[in-house]
């Protein structure tokens, strides 16, 4: 299984964000920010070369909107610009690319682990939360695999 952009977002993320039931689980639920991504095919329904979690976002601050992107041993760092992701001519949500760095910013050592993290454009915050959006849907791999 290979789903596109808009496929991920329409059929998964709106989905799971609206608290619909999925007649087949084959996403896993995990904070994704608590493991090391070599651990993640571990913890997937599916997958050989890529993994796909939906994760909660916490945010870095308590008031702030900065997601924490401390993982395991290092952490998350973002990479290239925001793609922008339709469904019928309307914007749905946004894919951002980050890059795993093993210690700690800013002298992380970059390895070969990808994420694409897909989030709501216009997420249902829960005031008082220190969850940044509800869920984001999140495609795991390594790029020398």
């Amino acid at each position: 299984i290979h789903p596109t952009d808009e496929e991920l977002m329409v059929q998964y993320l709106c989905r799971k964000v609206a608290g619909q039931h999925f007649s087949l689980q084959i996403i896993a639920e995990i904070n994704l920010y608590k493991f090391d991504p070599w651990v993640l095919p571990s913890k997937a329904m599916f997958g050989e070369k890529e993994w796909y979690f939906f994760s909660p976002r916490d945010r870095k601050y308590p008031n702030g909107s900065r997601p924490n992107r401390v993982a395991g041993s290092g952490y998350w760092k973002a990479t290239g610009t925001d793609k922008t992701i339709t469904s019928e001519g309307k914007k749905v949500g946004i894919k951002k690319a980050l890059v795993f760095y093993i210690g700690k910013a800013p002298k992380g050592t970059k390895t070969n682990w990808i994420m694409h993290e897909y989030r709501l454009s216009e997420p249902q915050r829960r005031n008082g939360s220190s969850k940044l959006d509800d869920w984001v849907l999140c495609r795991i791999y390594n790029k020398k695999i």
